[in-house]
């Protein structure tokens, strides 16, 4: 090599890359931020397959939910068509109306309670649905987890959401 092989080599260190050793400090490492970033996309698949599993349900499950869906959006197009009616010969709504006019009023309070006792129980029953799935999902992922909780605050919190 000669004398500038080793004044190369006293400056730089023998036999190291020394640019790449220096560089290390000022760089991230790209394959080993690859390698943590694909872990963390790993990680965040596995907590969204187990966070949004659907549970399998029956056929008459699925058409009865189905028939729940149908109301909102009929009387929202049920509105809609009053509209149009009116627009399109008023006078046959305005008999109609008429007749409405005379249903008596208890009439009207009994439809209120039964519309509301309706939507009333279908929004208990989805917020039951859905706190029993958040349950689960936490109880999941602390079995996927460490497996040693120690957190009294989490253990109460799904007694309480069990009941």
């Amino acid at each position: 090599m000669g004398i500038i092989g080793d004044v190369f080599g006293t400056l730089f260190g023998g036999g190291r890359n020394i640019v790449a050793e220096t560089a290390g400090v000022f760089r991230v490492n790209a394959e080993a931020e690859a390698e943590r970033d694909a872990q963390a996309s790993q990680a965040a698949l596995a907590q969204f397959a187990t966070e949004f599993a659907l549970a399998r349900q029956g056929g008459f499950d699925r058409f009865v939910d189905g028939l729940n869906r149908l109301p909102r959006p009929m009387m929202a197009f049920g509105v809609i068509g009053l509209f149009a009616a009116a627009m399109g010969d008023p006078d046959w709504f305005a008999a109609r109306m008429a007749g409405i006019a005379l249903v008596p009023e208890p009439l009207w309070w009994l439809l209120g309670a039964i519309v509301s006792f309706y939507f009333g129980a279908r929004h208990q029953a989805k917020g039951q649905e859905f706190r029993r799935s958040v349950t689960e999902t936490v109880s999941r992922a602390a079995q996927a987890g460490s497996g040693q909780d120690g957190n009294p605050a989490l253990d109460s919190w799904r007694q309480d959401a069990a009941r």
